[in-house]
């Protein structure tokens, strides 16, 4: 691999972490102002029409494709409890806590990983994504030792953190479900049988809300997540795997709560807690050492 397609891959990847901190600063700002099964539905409608606009305009959609689509109505389940869990958690939870929590899902990912496909992590790996864990729990816990040993963090954390082993559970099963459709297709088929499972299941708060009268700030985190957090975030991954190897791809999970630091300072937050940045200082280093090369 030329070493410029290499770079270009790294840069991918840091606009990836930035476009995901988005979801986080916006989020917490919208999350009180819409019932968050009704945003996610909209949200995978949009987004749905992105994917499949991108999926027509290049080999097309094979209707084998949607063969078994049990495959894409429990993927589409499992994501879709993650994002309503997300916005549940944010109506609560800062932004910067919500995005140390996210920063555990690689280390749930491996976990699962091991369980559904047998993947085997090294030992450099496995110690990268244990310390990046202990500085997401640092931040979480804003730097409170003792409760830390009571396991006392906020209801937003929790709720956000029951959303993530959801989304650590996604990726290890689109794996084990993949029948050799191309990721444009399969995300598509996801996104769809998400959105139907929303609008099912949310038709209540989706008949309820008031979307004409919506706050300015939903509308601009409504198409936010759905374009860049979503549609946008996904090209990005799918350009940056095919230059990195995916533990580095991985690895810019990591940056995510330092970009939501420098978004809500911009935003007029003020920097966090000097007891949280131990925590971000921790998590730096596990990125390092997931960015390392082996041997």
């Amino acid at each position: 691999m030329a070493r410029r397609e290499v770079i270009l891959g790294h840069g991918a990847m840091l606009l990836f972490s930035a476009l995901v901190a988005g979801s986080f600063s916006l989020g917490s700002r919208a999350a009180n102002l819409i019932d968050p099964t009704a945003l996610t539905a909209l949200r995978f409608v949009i987004a749905a029409g992105v994917i499949a606009g991108v999926a027509m305009a290049g080999r097309g959609i094979p209707v084998r494709a949607f063969s078994a689509p049990w495959r894409y109505m429990l993927l589409g389940g499992v994501f879709s409890v993650y994002f309503v869990l997300m916005f549940e958690g944010l109506k609560t939870a800062p932004p910067v806590s919500a995005s140390a929590v996210f920063t555990l899902t690689p280390l749930m990912a491996a976990g699962f990983g091991w369980f559904l496909l047998r993947q085997k992590l090294t030992l450099r790996m496995f110690s990268a994504l244990l310390l990046g864990g202990m500085g997401a729990l640092w931040v979480i816990f804003r730097g409170d030792v003792q409760a830390m040993a009571r396991l006392e963090f906020g209801r937003g954390e929790a709720i956000y953190l029951a959303g993530c082993v959801a989304h650590a559970l996604y990726t290890p099963l689109v794996r084990r479900l993949n029948r050799g459709e191309s990721a444009v297709v399969f995300t598509l088929g996801t996104l769809i049988a998400g959105a139907v499972i929303l609008i099912v299941w949310g038709r209540d708060a989706l008949v309820a809300t008031d979307w004409a009268n919506l706050p300015a700030i939903v509308w601009i985190t409504l198409i936010y997540v759905a374009l860049f957090a979503t549609a946008a975030s996904f090209v990005l991954v799918q350009f940056a795997a095919l230059r990195l190897p995916a533990a580095k791809v991985m690895a810019y999970t990591y940056l995510t709560p330092i970009w939501v630091v420098l978004l809500e300072v911009l935003l007029g937050q003020g920097m966090p807690g000097a007891a949280v940045l131990p925590g971000i200082v921790v998590t730096l280093a596990a990125l390092l050492m997931l960015l390392k090369d082996d041997g």
